[in-house]
């Protein structure tokens, strides 16, 4: 009878503790870009609201926006933050994204297309858990380089 009580509260608290994890993660909710805070490159889309949920022992991430000629735009990806690529679903310039967890608080993130990267970037979310900037890199399809700041505030 111990026995079972002690199994009990172990997988209890394993439980509690699995919770917990997910609930500390501040990148969990829904963002609403910022485009007075935000410096976006010329001529790239931009994502106006992103979605971070738990999915079991993964993130769903639901990215709505607009792409550089103004047309919606809408993807989904299910994965870890473990640094491996998995293919995104939807209509984004790039097919695969990985995300790499930094710290509590910073993710870096890389996203391709067909094999060759697109851009990649850091995405910070404040201490007090309100903004998220999101810093990226990359080149587009002339070759030229670019940068950009995205700047998201907790809906």
């Amino acid at each position: 009878m111990i026995k079972i009580r002690i199994a009990a509260v172990a997988v209890a608290l394993s439980f509690m503790g699995a919770a917990a994890c997910f609930a500390a993660n501040p990148h969990i909710g829904t963002w609403k870009l910022n485009e007075s805070k935000s410096k976006l490159p010329a001529g790239m889309g931009k994502n106006t609201t992103v979605v971070y949920e738990e999915q079991k022992d993964k993130i769903k991430v639901t990215v709505d926006g607009v792409d550089k000629d103004g047309k919606p735009t809408h993807s989904v990806w299910v994965g870890k933050f473990d640094g491996k690529a998995i293919p995104v679903k939807g209509n984004l310039p790039y097919n695969s994204v990985a995300y790499k967890v930094v710290n509590d608080h910073t993710n870096d993130i890389t996203t391709w297309k067909d094999g060759k990267v697109v851009w990649s970037g850091r995405i910070t979310v404040s201490k007090d858990g309100k903004s998220r900037t999101v810093t990226i890199n990359g080149t587009d399809a002339d070759g030229k380089k670019y940068s950009g700041k995205a700047v998201y505030d907790k809906a």
